[in-house]
């Protein structure tokens, strides 16, 4: 979701959008590593808790009791792995999902208590292509305080329960039975379903104490051929527009973007539309082209306009289906298509994009639910000027909310319920506000970057500072998260320090021009790209600025055998994430020799 901070002639405008295991530490400082207040529903207030992960990486990685066994394949190494070094039974621990990536194979298990899982302790397991382990996180807990394992309450009864308190109807996604870890140390057994209001586009996993019908938490899955289009290095309309034809990239979308034989903005990866799935933009001419120019001085809803916003919205989205696509957002990884071609993950799930959607206005949104279920993309219009202006128009917001299917996806293995805390959710923010600010650089330089200037008309845009590597522009850094809530404001710190890691980056090794088809460059663009995306698997469900961090760290390692380590470091110390850093104190060491 893209919220704002900006003063507009004195108005402050904030859119808000059964063996014992180990527990993880708890949080010192602050609850954002493991809660995050939810309003939902009919004023529904919860404090949703998620224990915190511990996290280890292992540089060249480690040996595992099954390490280069040709008889046994991902799962049977990953749930081994786990039971020895947690030093727990089989019974405590079940696969859930895993792929094989380029550099880094990646499996995702969750603890379990009489054959259920619970919800909320799950771990991963990375190993190298040597069959090594080089990176395992963990939120496992105590079992020895579980609610019986039978429910008392009948699933319908739990149903009705979470319709009337979240103000919306059980969507037939089949329901589970699971249990939930809650921070006084108990495990309470739970129905778990999905809840959706279509009026509001609200859309969570309902958390329904199988045994009191008390709602105790929610997965929130809102994270508030010839094209006449804004390329996607481009950020706003003054730029200009171009007529790009066959823009799409065929090693991410191998039949093309319309392989479904439509002549219209649908196809395998997204739709795009006004009001219902059927109002699609139809080419222009014979031969898919969709060639609809915007009019900025009407209205945005006029039908041309309409049109404009339906093929620029589809056109960004299929394009950086294809660009994360090389960089490993794939099928097995739990990327967004209909059909997938047989290559892993579950398909039935591309994107769908609302634009000018009535629910609401001055914001976006996208819902990330598990691998199989479409994304869904609202973009909405913005009264701030006259005539409005149409966020679906403005690239870099279209991209910061696609990139949230991404990051939500990527992270913890396809369920869109990883980035549930406060601190989370905030860097969630932050690396969409990164994805944006990448697609629009042109060269080696690595100017100030500005967010949401079009839809505001306001060069300063809708961040608190522009994204910098002067500490006099943007002063944010790891201990500001001491004083900041708000998820957009915790994830203007991330975005800042990743801006100042690309910088790094690009300094050093320089800047490819080709880097969003070709990603066997060295440049410093594209080695942070490959990092930006495989560090996203790597990290434990939940992560924090200090496990992501770790992480990023881990990524150099796995595909550059550590060749930037020391530039990473002191990148991250360089505004507070050092190796000192710690429970939200800045920390600026770096590790000897660097």
């Amino acid at each position: 979701m893209v919220a704002f901070n900006k003063f507009f002639a004195s108005v402050f405008l904030a859119i808000i959008y059964a063996s014992s295991g180990l527990a993880a530490p708890w949080p010192v400082s602050s609850k954002h590593p493991t809660g995050r207040l939810r309003i939902v529903g009919r004023g529904l207030k919860l404090n949703t808790f998620h224990p915190e992960s511990s996290y280890e990486t292992f540089g060249k990685g480690i040996d595992h009791p099954l390490r280069r066994r040709d008889d046994v394949g991902l799962e049977d190494r990953a749930l081994v792995f786990v039971q020895s070094h947690l030093n727990i039974g089989s019974d405590a621990v079940a696969f859930r999902s895993g792929f094989a990536g380029e550099v880094s194979d990646h499996a995702f298990v969750h603890q379990t208590i009489d054959g259920i899982p619970v919800a909320n302790a799950v771990a991963n397991v990375a190993f190298n292509k040597d069959d090594k382990v080089v990176a395992f996180g963990s939120s496992f807990v105590k079992t020895n305080n579980a609610a019986p394992s039978i429910p008392t309450v009948a699933l319908e009864d739990a149903i009705a329960t979470a319709e009337d308190a979240l103000d919306g109807t059980f969507n037939d996604h089949p329901p589970t039975l699971e249990f939930l870890a809650l921070e006084d140390g108990s495990l309470r057994l739970t129905h778990v379903m999905q809840i959706q209001n279509e009026e509001t586009a609200a859309w969570v996993e309902a958390f329904v104490d199988a045994h009191t019908k008390e709602i105790l938490s929610i997965t929130d899955f809102v994270t508030k051929a010839s094209y006449l289009v804004l390329p996607i290095t481009e950020e706003i309309l003054t730029q200009g527009f171009q007529t790009l034809t066959d823009p799409e990239d065929l090693a991410g979308t191998p039949d093309g973007w319309h392989s479904d034989g439509t002549t219209n903005t649908t196809g395998n990866n997204a739709v795009s539309f006004k009001g219902a799935t059927t109002a699609t933009t139809t080419e222009s001419a014979a031969g898919l082209v969709f060639n609809y120019p915007q009019d900025a001085t009407i209205a945005p809803t006029v039908s041309a306009n309409v049109d404009a916003a339906r093929v620029n919205a589809w056109f960004l989205v299929n394009s950086i289906h294809d660009l994360s696509y090389r960089y490993g957002f794939t099928e097995a990884a739990f990327n967004f298509q209909n059909n997938n071609f047989g290559k892993g993950g579950v398909g039935n799930d591309r994107v769908t994009i609302s634009v000018q959607d009535s629910a609401g206005v001055n914001n976006a949104d996208f819902s990330t639910p598990p691998d199989g279920q479409s994304g869904a993309m609202r973009m909405f219009l913005w009264d701030i000027t006259s005539p409005e202006r149409d966020g679906a128009l403005e690239n870099d917001i279209v991209t910061h909310e696609n990139t949230h299917g991404i990051t939500n996806r990527m992270t913890g293995g396809g369920t869109g319920s990883s980035h549930s805390t406060t601190e989370a959710g905030g860097m969630g923010e932050g690396w969409s506000d990164t994805m944006a600010d990448w697609n629009e650089k042109t060269s080696a330089a690595v100017p100030d970057y500005v967010l949401g200037q079009y839809v505001t008309n306001n060069p300063a845009g809708i961040r608190s500072h522009p994204y910098s590597t002067s500490a006099t522009v943007n002063p944010l850094r790891y201990s500001s998260l001491t004083t900041l809530t708000e998820v957009h404001a915790i994830g203007e710190v991330w975005c800042n320090i990743l801006h100042n890691v690309y910088a790094a980056l690009v300094g050093a090794h320089g800047f490819s021009t080709t880097a969003r088809t070709n990603p066997a460059g060295t440049e410093g663009n594209t080695v942070f790209l490959h990092l930006f995306i495989d560090a996203l698997t790597l990290q434990p469900c939940n992560p924090t600025f200090l496990t992501a961090r770790t992480a990023w760290i881990q990524a150099d390692a796995n595909r550059y055998a550590s060749a930037n380590a020391c530039l990473l470091w002191n990148a991250f110390a360089s505004r507070g994430l050092g190796t000192n850093a710690a429970n939200h104190v800045d920390g600026t060491a770096v590790p000897a020799g660097c």
